[in-house]
């Protein structure tokens, strides 16, 4: 069976679209009509875009989560996992030698 193709709407179509369903006198239904998409294209869309900015608050909890802070987050995490193969190098390396002195 040969599968729909779909189509890809643009950020600002998706928006617009929300954005004329929330306004007064619309549904979402009509809005979807006007369009040619089916309604639940509109709820979808929405939500995604609720969800996109309930994520935009930086800190929670006392803790930062802007780009910033992440991207230190990362390097961190990085450098750490070079040192901790750099001491399994180095106890490796004070075995050898151990076992090598007697």
């Amino acid at each position: 069976m040969a599968r729909k193709k779909t189509q890809a709407y643009t950020e600002e179509f998706r928006r617009e679209a929300v954005k004329r369903a929330d306004k007064e006198g619309n549904t979402a239904a009509s809005v979807a009509r006007d369009l040619g998409i089916h309604p639940g294209q509109i709820y979808n869309w929405r939500r995604q875009f609720n969800r996109l900015s309930d994520k935009q608050f930086n800190t929670m909890g006392g803790v930062d989560y802007s780009k910033k802070e992440s991207e230190e987050i990362r390097k961190l995490k990085r450098e750490k996992a070079a040192l901790e193969k750099e001491l399994e190098f180095v106890k490796k390396a004070a075995a050898y030698f151990a076992n090598h002195q007697e």
